[in-house]
């Protein structure tokens, strides 16, 4: 395997943890405005994330960066191109970061009340504006001779991608409703799996249809055992949330999300940005690459510092693993 597959595999990993994390982080915003029934249950929410969110987006910093060094002409292409929708996405971020700290600093209603909507809004715009991002990525965009993109913002919202849009608000909202069932106590605990139980159908409506599109229109036998392990893990996930077994019911709805992505990187390579114009056009591992010399570099510092960054990780998650309701949240914390 050439170094520049190695990086092609690393940033299908760095993807496929930046959606486990951050989908449920995503959902759990969501949430804040579709099962919290008032100020305190929507603390409640967002301390279920609260020591987790920004660890979260570390896996989207290290996408990007590994990204931009291994795959300069596909970092190029693709911030051009998308230059808009990862603009709003980014803007999103910083606000929602922002709305998570600055909340809590003074006590009056309208003040908080603010934050929370933008809690809700920049959680649910970039969980969908990613699975669009990513669908007109596998289905391929206007890039021209010179591996440039020529097409329009209008291009990029096309059935196929918003339908990717779609799966992933669902399916991060569904993630997130789990993981809120396993992070609660009492009643909020029980109105996240009933919430849970309804997203996960339409998840799995909306993904089923997604996925067997993916697999006709550039699948293989590599994608389709992705496929069949993505759909059966969000069964699952639904059937143990139903059993009121959270914690397998979490491990499920993030196999199907493991999954998922994977297949899209199996239809993907070795291209990196397909060309819908000319198939000769596409950006692949090879032509988008950087130098050997570059990638080694690269890769004996990704063996340093990656299993660095899962041990502390890991370690906050461990510290942070008890449940929370309502009785935990002191008044002053308004």
């Amino acid at each position: 395997m050439e170094l520049h597959d190695v990086w092609f595999v690393a940033i299908a990993v760095l993807w496929v943890g930046y959606f486990f994390l951050e989908g449920f982080d995503f959902g759990v915003g969501v949430l804040t405005k579709l099962l919290a029934r008032d100020r305190t249950e929507r603390r409640v929410l967002i301390n279920t994330i609260g020591p987790v969110w920004d660890g979260n987006e570390v896996w989207l910093i290290s996408a990007g960066a590994a990204t931009f060094a291994a795959f300069p002409e596909w970092y190029a292409t693709l911030f051009s191109g998308f230059y808009l929708p990862l603009l709003l996405i980014l803007v999103c971020l910083i606000v929602r970061g922002v709305a998570f700290e600055y909340r809590a600093k003074r006590s009056d209603e309208r003040w908080q009340t603010n934050w929370e909507h933008a809690i809700f809004w920049t959680s649910l715009l970039p969980a969908l504006l990613w699975g669009i991002a990513f669908g007109n990525i596998v289905h391929g965009v206007k890039i021209d001779a010179t591996k440039e993109y020529v097409g329009t913002l209008g291009d990029l919202i096309n059935p196929y991608a918003v339908l990717g849009g779609l799966v992933t608000l669902t399916l991060f909202t569904f993630h997130g409703a789990v993981f809120t069932a396993l992070k609660t106590v009492g009643d909020i605990r029980m109105r996240a799996r009933r919430t849970a139980t309804g997203l996960g159908l339409v998840a799995a409506v909306l993904a089923l249809g997604f996925l067997i599109w993916t697999q006709l229109d550039r699948g293989d036998g590599s994608s389709l055992v992705a496929m069949v392990i993505a759909v059966a893990a969000l069964i699952g996930a639904i059937g143990f949330n139903l059993a009121g077994r959270e914690g397998w019911s979490f491990a499920f709805s993030g196999l199907t999300i493991v999954a998922a992505v994977s297949m899209l990187f199996l239809t993907l390579f070795p291209d990196v940005m397909p060309s819908s114009l000319d198939p000769r056009w596409s950006l692949t591992v090879e032509n988008a690459s950087s130098t050997p010399y570059t990638l080694t570099i690269m890769t004996w510092c990704g063996a340093i510092a990656f299993p660095l960054v899962l041990l502390y990780q890991g370690w906050t998650y461990w510290v942070f693993r008890k449940r929370i309701g309502t009785q935990h949240i002191a008044e002053s914390a308004h």
